[in-house]
C-alpha cells in the first residue's frame, strides 16, 4: 500500500510515518515546513516529502492520512476527495498499524511521551522488545519510534481531539488531567470513558498513588513531575509481568526524551565529573522543552528555579491562537505566580501555521493580562518579534542568568535557537 499523509513533518504523523514504513508499507507525505529535522529524518529513510500543494498524491496512491489539524481547504485533501481517495484519519491509522499487538496506551494532558518513553525503555531492557510509537523523538529509537517484535506495544495517544475512541488498549497509563484543550472535567470524562473497557491493568496518575513499594527509585531526569512519570512505567511494567527489582534497575539507565528538559548544554557527560564551578558560573546551561500549557510550563520553570536560583531566562513561543485564548487568564496567573524577580521570560509571537483563525487573542494580549495580574512580574516579560530577537536578546543578558530555555510546542525553530544559545561559551 502507497500512504500519503499530510503534515508529516509533525512529530506524530512523523512517527506514524516510520512506523508504516517499518511495516512495508510505501510511505510519501507532503508538509508546508520541509526543512526540519523531522522531515530530514523521513527523507533519511526513503520518505518522498513534496510541498503541500497537492503534487505528492498521484496515480499510486491507494490512501491518504491526515490529522485533525488539517483543513478541508487543504489542497491534498481536496485532490483525494476528487479522485476518490479514501482519506483515514491518524489515530485510526496508528489504531490499524497497532493491531496484533498487546497495545498500552498512555494518555494524559502531561507527560504522555515521558511516560511512553519510560516504559517502553523499562520494558525493553526487561527483554520484552515492544514496539513503541511516542509524541517526541527518543535517543536511541528510529526518531519516536522503537521497532520491537515483541507481544506488546506502547503508544502515546492524543486526547486534544479526542480521536483517542479510535483505540482499544489491553492496558493504560493515565498520566494526569487538566485543562488545556479542554476543561479539566471534560478530560476526566474522556479518560474515565477511555479506560472503562480496558481489559488489562489501569494505572492512574490523577489521584494520589498507592505508597511507593519497589525499593529506591533513581530518576535520571530531573522534577518531581518526572519522578511521578518514572514511578507510572515502573508501576505498569511490574503490572505486565516485569520484576520491581528489574523494572526499577532499567529506570536507572533512562538517557531521557528530546525536548522533555533536555539539556542542550553543557553537554551530560558519558562519565561523571565533578562540576567545575568556574566553568558554571561563566557559561549558562541551556534546556529545550515542549512545555506549552500552564501546568507543563509551571513543572519546568519551578524545576529549573531549583537547580539555577540565579535566574532562569525562557524563551517561550505560544503554539496556537486557539489554546492561547482558551488558556491565557491561567497563563497569566501562572506567570504572576512563577516568575521571580531574577527570572525573565522572553515572549515570542503566537507560531501562526496559517489557515482560518481568531488572531485577535495574540502574545501582547498575554503581556498585558500579566502585568494587569501582577504589574511587578510585567516588567519581567520581554516581547521579541522573532527568533532572532530573542536570540541578540539572551546574548546581551547572558550573564545575568544560570540557564537558558527555550519551550513551546510546534516550532521546529525553539530546539535550533537552543543549539545556537549553547554556542554563545
Amino acid at each position: 500500500m502507497e500512504r500519503h499523509l499530510i503534515g508529516i513533518g509533525g512529530v506524530g504523523m512523523s512517527a506514524l510515518a516510520t512506523t508504516l514504513l517499518k511495516q512495508g508499507d510505501v510511505v510519501t507525505g507532503a508538509d508546508r515546513t520541509r526543512d526540519t529535522p523531522n522531515v530530514r529524518f523521513l527523507e533519511s529513510l526513503g520518505v518522498t516529502v513534496f510541498p503541500d500543494d497537492g503534487s505528492g498524491i498521484g496515480e499510486t496512491t491507494d490512501e491518504v492520512i491526515v490529522s485533525t489539524a488539517i483543513e478541508e481547504t487543504n489542497a491534498g485533501l481536496r485532490k483525494a476527495h476528487e479522485r476518490g481517495i479514501p482519506v483515514t484519519h491518524r489515530a485510526k491509522a496508528l489504531a490499524r498499524a497497532l493491531q496484533g499487538y498487546k497495545l498500552v496506551a498512555v494518555v494524559g494532558t502531561c507527560g504522555k511521551s515521558t511516560v511512553t518513553a519510560m516504559l517502553g525503555h523499562v520494558l525493553a531492557a526487561c527483554g520484552l522488545d515492544p514496539l513503541c510509537v511516542n509524541g517526541a523523538n527518543v535517543p536511541g529509537w528510529d526518531g519516536a519510534v522503537r521497532f520491537g517484535r515483541g507481544a506488546y506495544a506502547v503508544a502515546e495517544v492524543d486526547e486534544s481531539d479526542k480521536s483517542l475512541v479510535a483505540f482499544s488498549p489491553s492496558a493504560a497509563v493515565v498520566t494526569n488531567a487538566s485543562a488545556d484543550h479542554y476543561s479539566k472535567e471534560e478530560m476526566d470524562a474522556v479518560f474515565d470513558a477511555f479506560v472503562k473497557d480496558c481489559k488489562g491493568p489501569v494505572i492512574d496518575g490523577r489521584g494520589p498513588l498507592d505508597a511507593w513499594r519497589f525499593g529506591p527509585l533513581e530518576v535520571p531526569v530531573p522534577g518531581q513531575h518526572n519522578r511521578q512519570n518514572a514511578e507510572l512505567a515502573v508501576r505498569m511494567a511490574v503490572a505486565l509481568g516485569v520484576s520491581p527489582e528489574a523494572a526499577v534497575s532499567a529506570m536507572a539507565t533512562f538517557k531521557g526524551v528530546e525536548r522533555r528538559l533536555q539539556r542542550i548544554h553543557p553537554p551530560i557527560p558519558q562519565t561523571p565529573k565533578p562540576p567545575n564551578l568556574q566553568t558554571s558560573l561563566l557559561s549558562p546551561a541551556v534546556y529545550d522543552d515542549y512545555a506549552h500549557n500552564p501546568e507543563k510550563l509551571k513543572a519546568m520553570w519551578t524545576t529549573l528555579a531549583e537547580k539555577y536560583p540565579q535566574g532562569v531566562c525562557a524563551i517561550w513561543r505560544p503554539h496556537g491562537y486557539a489554546p492561547l485564548r482558551k488558556m491565557c487568564a491561567a497563563l497569566a496567573a501562572m506567570f504572576a505566580e512563577t516568575i521571580r524577580p531574577q527570572d525573565r521570560l522572553v515572549l515570542l509571537p503566537v507560531y501562526d501555521a496559517g489557515g482560518t483563525t481568531d488572531r485577535s487573542i495574540n502574545s501582547t494580549a498575554l503581556v498585558e493580562a500579566i502585568a494587569q495580574t501582577d504589574a511587578a512580574v510585567g516588567t519581567r516579560v520581554e516581547l521579541v518579534p522573532d527568533l532572532d530577537a530573542a536570540w541578540n536578546w539572551c546574548a546581551a543578558h547572558r550573564a545575568a542568568f544560570g540557564c537558558f530555555v527555550t519551550c513551546g510546542a510546534r516550532d521546529p525553530g525553539l530546539p535550533v535557537l537552543a543549539q545556537r544559545l549553547a554556542q554563545m561559551g
